[in-house]
């Protein structure tokens, strides 16, 4: 069982940066593809970004968002830079049992409980 705890979510203006951390229980995390969701109110949960045990990554957002993990330390880490208002959301981490990534949630074994990014115009 891993438990994954997100941090680092906020109010912040358009334009400006939040760095959200997750960091994961178990010895096993260097092993796992980890992977960045979020959810807006009414909508579905979408893909952010993802990386693999061994740093490839890819994202949805292209420029502004960027995905990094430290294997010492249990954690991935995103950061959002020049943040609009429609990131608006509730942000997840989750785990996969595999080394590669996915970007489908239905692909990811464990989840985190959620942090709130919120960027107002």
């Amino acid at each position: 069982q891993v438990q994954l705890v997100e941090s680092g979510g906020g109010l912040v203006q358009a334009g400006g940066s939040l760095r959200l951390s997750c960091v994961a229980s178990g010895r096993t995390f260097s092993s796992y593809a980890m992977g960045w969701f979020r959810q807006a109110p009414g909508k579905e949960r979408d893909f952010v970004a993802a990386i693999n045990w061994s740093g490839g990554s890819t994202d949805s957002v292209k420029g502004r968002f960027t995905i990094s993990r430290d294997n010492a330390k249990n954690t991935v880490y995103l950061q959002m830079n020049s943040l609009k208002p429609e990131d608006t959301a509730v942000y997840y981490c989750a785990a996969r049992r595999y080394s590669d990534y996915s970007v489908l949630p239905s692909a990811y074994d464990f989840w985190g409980q959620g942090t709130q990014v919120t960027v107002s115009s």
